[in-house]
């Protein structure tokens, strides 16, 4: 029986995760894989560290690891998914934004497709189910910012939605991919379709179901121009 790490990078999330990483219990439970949960707390303004080793310690193969500083969502789940053990590693965000079924969806993509190794959410495939929008500002930044990404990576980035919260890799091209990756902020994503791409990975994209989520972290402004400045850093990389 196959395992599957699920890495979930936390950072002030005390107000969402008391309702949703229960759910995610709740589904794993029923899934016909062996499963590990990592729980990768960024240094927080708020008792989420707390709560995660609370829920961690309530449910067997889950670990709540306190990553003792704030460098951001790239860090969290690349110092994650080095310590993934599992045959299929994924990451996805702490407020379930993307539905938990995805998980068994994409192994079963890669589990059908021998020369793929990365399954990445695609909330903009035709097949994807939207069950609420967000505010005007970000769905504004997540479109300017994958224009920006395909005009900038013509090769490289193909996807129209580099930004969905749910990436599922084999073991090794998730060691390969996050070996090699830098970025420590929200921008991470199009790093690894790039390494990807480099490491002459094959990838799909799948629909997902998708909410979005009340208490967002993500800024528009301050995050915005963080995540341009790193797609410039990746760009004059050699």
């Amino acid at each position: 029986m196959p395992l599957v790490s699920i890495i979930i990078p936390c950072y002030n999330e005390a107000r969402r995760i008391p309702a949703t990483l229960p759910r995610l219990a709740a589904y794993l439970s029923a899934l016909p894989v062996e499963h590990e949960v990592l729980l990768i707390v960024e240094r927080c303004l708020d008792n989420t560290l707390a709560i995660a080793r609370e829920i961690a310690a309530a449910h067997p193969g889950w670990h709540a690891i306190d990553n003792q500083v704030h460098r951001g969502k790239g860090y969290a789940v690349r110092s994650g998914m080095l310590r993934a053990k599992g045959d299929f590693a994924c990451y996805m965000d702490a407020d379930l934004s993307t539905e938990p079924a995805a998980i068994a969806e994409s192994i079963a993509l890669l589990e059908k497709h021998p020369g793929v190794s990365m399954i990445a959410g695609d909330r903009r495939d035709i097949g994807s189910l939207i069950t609420r929008n967000p505010g005007k500002s970000r769905p504004m930044l997540s479109h300017v910012f994958n224009l920006a990404a395909r005009i900038l990576f013509p090769r490289g980035i193909k996807t129209r939605d580099t930004q969905c919260g749910f990436k599922m890799f084999r073991a090794a091209a998730a060691r390969a991919i996050f070996e090699r990756a830098r970025l420590d902020g929200f921008a991470f994503d199009v790093e690894v379709f790039l390494l990807a791409r480099r490491l002459g990975l094959g990838v799909l994209t799948m629909p997902v179901r998708w909410t979005d989520a009340p208490h967002s972290t993500v800024r528009a402004l301050r995050h915005g121009a963080q995540m341009f400045r790193d797609l410039i850093r990746l760009r004059l990389s050699p």
